[in-house]
């Protein structure tokens, strides 16, 4: 187990982009996060650090308590967090669970990056405003992707929102 960050490295931490982990901060910063496998420089210039995975579940993680706060609240939250199911699903709305942290902000952005290159190498003349082979076959999906990558939050069990279905046509 490794100790936990410093108060100035979690700052650097928490004031990463959400989406991407850029970091921002004194080279030393960096360079301690880097060394913790918290952060990553990235190969080309301009060479920015990045958050790892590890980094990420630090940001998310929360606050170390401490020696006022009652023991209580250490006990572990694994029992109560729904176990990963693997890859990338898109929420076509109706679901259970509707995880709408930090995390799932990063695998929308990923997704709709993502199909938005595959576009761009599918379509003859690179276009990426036209739908590629992949969209046309799994309408369903890639219509809940385009919809939760912009930002309209999918039918819950209690909040409305949007419903994608198959049809007939």
């Amino acid at each position: 187990m490794t100790r936990p960050p410093t108060a100035a490295q979690r700052r650097v931490i928490d004031a990463a982009d959400p989406v991407t982990g850029r970091l921002r901060g004194t080279e030393a910063q960096l360079a301690a996060l880097v060394k913790r496998g918290l952060a990553f420089r990235h190969p080309r210039p301009p060479h920015d650090h990045f958050l790892t995975p590890a980094g990420h579940r630090t940001r998310e993680a929360p606050e170390p308590l401490t020696a006022t706060e009652p023991r209580a609240a250490t006990e572990p939250r694994a029992a109560t967090e729904p176990e990963p199911t693997g890859g990338f699903a898109a929420r076509v709305g109706g679901e259970d669970s509707a995880d709408t942290g930090p995390a799932r902000a990063r695998e929308v952005h990923s997704a709709w990056q993502g199909l938005l290159e595959l576009r761009r190498m599918t379509n003859p003349d690179g276009a990426t405003d036209r739908p590629c082979g992949w969209e046309r076959a799994h309408l369903v999906r890639a219509a809940a992707l385009a919809l939760e990558a912009a930002g309209h939050p999918p039918e819950g069990p209690d909040t409305p929102g949007y419903r994608v279905r198959a049809t007939p046509q």
